[in-house]
């Protein structure tokens, strides 16, 4: 149903458009966080972005995302050369959990849009014309040529989009033609493609990453050293779903032969949360890898039971100890991507440096609606914890990695403190308790 907040137009291709007359309202309620975000020039209403892939394959359903009121949408990959895409059916498998049934992976072997370039340049101006405060960003992929990255950009510009997202990453697509991940895995092409994007972009660009790599950080390096505004990651994992056990043909099934393909969903983020993580503490700082700086060596680790995190400990990125290493891009943006459907989930990202959260698997399973479900549980998240903003907790957990060597030390001491605590022996001054006081006087004598 269409609110007293929109009216109807159409356009040639037959798709309705709900045109917003109050558009982009802000996801803050009475009582709730404010989930807006200042990225890159870019107002978004919230930090959830519909990622590249079908979700956003044509006018009719990035409209249907902007009516649901996600915070931006990147539209499927495109290129010149529509006419050399051809998909297959069928051209997913889905993992499912044994007793729920529940899907927790997804493989695709799908490529980007087949559709022609002119009619998705005629699309996204009159996406643009109908949500004009909405954010929409292409997501492009070609050749190794200067001439063809310089087109798409500037054609795409000329029609409003709003950002760029670069395509180093489709795992299965178009490899014979050093394109998607054939390109991302190699940095000097990276810095290559991306220096021929600044040359003539004049708006923001993002670089979308490959996990199929063994260190993400050398081509997101890469881009942002030669001029891109930020990184997304992860792309799809490359993965073979399984072998039917009937025909003992490997899944997704065309015609009896199948290719390894892109492996999405929520099983993925686990190594999703790693890669970001790497991401984040190569461009923020942070302490993987580090030793535990001092200041922060001497608190006791919050416990859900006992000692919950407590809001005067809060430490974004902005405020990180000062014994925590620098990153290097401190200003660059990071957006995350893989296996996001809940508002915790987006959470965790944003707490490892992320700005913004894209899903795409997501929207498949539970359909666009799925914004208003995500922005209610990450504001109660945020009201429980005190934060008033995305800004005042991002990054805080990157301050909390560091090494085997850092766990088992602070472990030893650790249990020193507690041995020490329970015989009453005040071994640092910090222990004393006011309850306790005449207790641990008592134990500090020798003679009695």
């Amino acid at each position: 149903m269409i609110g007293i907040d929109k009216c109807l137009d159409m356009d040639p291709y037959g798709y309705t458009f709900a045109i917003p007359l109050f558009p982009n309202a802000s996801w803050r309620l009475d009582g709730m966080a404010d989930l807006s975000i200042e990225i890159d020039g870019l107002h978004l209403a919230n930090p959830f972005v519909v990622g590249s892939g079908p979700p956003g394959t044509n006018a009719n359903v990035i409209s249907k995302a902007f009516k649901e009121g996600w915070g931006g949408v990147i539209a499927k990959t495109i290129s010149l050369e529509a006419d050399k895409i051809r998909n297959v059916a069928p051209r997913y498998a889905r993992m499912r959990a044994s007793e729920s049934r529940e899907v927790i992976g997804w493989e695709n072997i799908e490529l980007i849009s087949d559709r022609p370039f002119e009619t998705w340049l005629d699309e996204f101006k009159r996406i643009k014309d109908a949500w004009p405060e909405s954010v929409l960003i292409a997501s492009i992929m070609e050749e190794f040529r200067k001439d063809a990255w310089h087109e798409i950009v500037e054609r795409c510009q000329e029609v409003g989009v709003d950002a760029f997202e670069l395509n180093f990453s489709c795992p299965h697509g178009l490899p014979e033609r050093k394109m998607g991940s054939a390109m991302g895995q190699d940095a000097s092409l990276v810095t290559q493609v991306c220096e021929w994007v600044a040359e003539v972009s004049v708006i923001p660009v993002w670089a979308k990453m490959t996990p199929n790599i063994t260190h993400i950080e050398e081509p997101a390096r890469a881009a942002l050293e030669a001029g891109c505004d930020g990184v997304s990651a992860i792309n799809t994992i490359l993965s073979v779903m399984g072998v039917d056990l009937d025909t003992l043909r490997p899944q997704p099934d065309v015609e009896g032969y199948t290719i390894s393909g892109g492996y999405s969903g929520k099983a993925t983020r686990p190594i999703a949360l790693r890669m970001v993580m790497e991401l984040a503490t190569m461009m923020y700082g942070g302490n993987s890898g580090g030793s535990i700086p001092s200041n922060l060596d001497v608190l006791l680790a919050p416990n859900s039971k006992t000692r919950p995190f407590e809001r005067s400990q809060s430490m974004s990125i902005a405020r990180f100890d000062p014994g925590t290493p620098i990153g290097s891009f401190p200003n660059a943006s990071l957006s995350a991507i893989g296996g996001v459907e809940s508002g915790e989930d987006a959470a965790q990202y944003l707490l490892l440096g992320a700005s913004t959260v894209q899903v795409c698997t997501g929207v498949m399973i539970h359909g666009y609606g799925l914004i208003e479900t995500m922005c209610e549980e990450l504001s109660r998240f945020m009201d429980r914890h005190g934060f008033e903003t995305i800004e005042e907790f991002r990054g805080h957990s990157l301050q909390y990695f560091t090494t085997h060597a850092e766990l088992v030390r602070r472990q030893a001491a650790m249990k020193n403190i507690l041995k020490a605590s329970r015989s009453n022996m005040v071994t640092e001054d910090r222990i004393w308790d006011g309850d306790k006081f005449v207790e641990q006087s008592h134990g500090l004598v020798a003679n009695d």
